[in-house]
């Protein structure tokens, strides 16, 4: 640590201290021995560039002298007592806070200690970094390769989540359900995503690959015969979890990012009670073992230091009537998961796992439920925030967790609602009225 780092390192008047100056009066004396040695090996020759660029240095550190809490004497303050060469100080500190093209002047030199004045500065610059496009701190997902498991339109989450991964750089394949797929790629083809797919630069965003995918059955031999002769599976082939695997590393080579947005309750609507078994398990594989079969599948084809997410709901911890048919103990199931696969994931393939808690968005999938306006007045009315949640904010939330920003992110279950889940209370209670205009006034 450098004296003039502490507070009692300064006089009264905010110069710099007694030991400062005397450490910089020695760099000064240092100089004008050097421009003296030069002057006499360069006389013959006539040579004067440098002595003088030396003695111009000299002189701005007399004046750095004379000035109260100089960036420039602290930076050589601070290199003198490393004993680095005083040209080292000056040329790092200008490469430290300037950018190319940029002209270094005596304001830009600041010093780097942890002094308060220096913080403050810090903060007031890390304020500025208001979005991801800000200077200095992108998302750049350049070269990767992402595969989105569960767009069935460009409504839900999966659609924000894949479109901020292509405005970040990255190539986006999707896994679509099987029965959607021929509907998807007919709504692409006539325009009617045209408007939601416009991205930042006005351009449209493209897909690198579209693939079937039926997440419910791991190979080909789990396929009943029933679904074999469906129709509305007619026409395609290889869209078992494994199959798709084998495509995508056959078609793109190893992936970066996976993105498992999948989840179905055919007796959603039923209270627990009513649940069958059937209903129950199927609720649990399609909206909870389909990471775990994806995981399993897909992780030996991903590259080290990749990044998988999920989305849950906070039904998974708290008791959402309405939201029924086993499909909280799902997501409770897909969170719990998601831990152990941060873990086993972690170690075996070297990437992390999380699952994002999103609030209700009212999608085409969520209106299924039947209730979901009221839910989202719900939340409306009693969320931190008073507005509603927009698929881009969870695609942005996605977007950071599937980057290198969050490296020492795993196993976490991150939530993007507003603050609804941090409530205990509804403050649109009517039993809670009194309290509520208690907490405004």
């Amino acid at each position: 640590k450098v004296p003039f780092a502490q507070p009692s390192a300064t006089t009264s008047w905010g110069g710099p201290s007694q030991p400062t100056r005397r450490a910089t009066k020695k760099v000064f004396h240092k100089i004008m021995e050097r421009a003296s040695l030069f002057s006499k090996q360069k006389r013959k020759t006539g040579g004067i560039l440098i002595p003088v660029a030396i003695f111009a240095l000299g002189m701005i550190v007399v004046r750095a002298l004379k000035t109260p809490n100089s960036g420039l004497l602290s930076a050589l303050a601070t290199r003198t007592s490393m004993r680095m060469p005083v040209t080292t100080a000056v040329g790092s500190s200008i490469s430290s806070h300037s950018t190319p093209g940029d002209k270094p002047h005596l304001s830009s030199f600041t010093p780097r200690s942890s002094s308060p004045r220096t913080s403050a500065s810090l903060g007031r610059s890390m304020r500025g970094l208001s979005s991801c496009k800000a200077s200095g701190l992108p998302i750049d997902l350049k070269g990767k390769k992402a595969f989105v498991a569960g767009v069935a339109d460009d409504q839900g989450f999966a659609w924000a989540i894949s479109k901020c991964l292509i405005e970040a750089g990255a190539d986006v394949s999707l896994g679509i359900w099987v029965p959607a797929l021929g509907i998807f790629k007919k709504s692409l083809e006539m325009g009617k995503f045209d408007e939601s797919r416009k991205l930042s630069d006005g351009s449209l965003m493209e897909f690198e690959k579209l693939y079937a995918l039926d997440a419910v059955y791991d190979k080909p031999e789990d396929v009943p015969e029933e679904v074999m002769s469906n129709k509305r599976y007619a026409g395609n082939s290889d869209w078992t979890v494994s199959e798709v695997a084998k495509l995508v590393e056959k078609d793109i080579g190893k992936v970066d990012i996976l993105v498992h947005s999948l989840a179905n309750g055919p007796e959603v609507k039923k209270p627990l009670l009513e649940t069958s078994r059937q209903g129950y398990l199927a609720a649990q594989s399609a909206s909870a073992y389909s990471l775990v079969s994806m995981m399993q599948n897909f992780g030996p084809i991903m590259n080290e230091g990749g990044s998988v997410i999920s989305l849950t709901y906070d039904a998974s911890n708290k008791v959402v009537p309405g939201y029924g048919g086993g499909m909280s103990s799902a997501k409770a199931a897909l969170e719990s998961d998601t831990r152990v696969l941060a873990y086993e994931a972690g170690r075996k393939f070297k990437v992390r796992v999380n699952t994002i808690s999103a609030g209700p968005l009212g999608s085409r999938a969520a209106r299924a439920i039947g209730f979901i306006e009221k839910v989202i007045n719900y939340s409306y009315q009693n969320a931190p925030i008073s507005k509603e949640l927009t698929a881009m904010e969870v695609g942005q939330t996605a977007a950071f967790l599937l980057s290198p920003l969050s490296s020492a992110i795993t196993g976490q279950v991150i939530y993007v609602d507003n603050g609804l889940s941090t409530m205990g209370l509804g403050l649109d209670s009517p039993t809670l009225v009194d309290a509520k205009e208690e907490v405004v006034a």
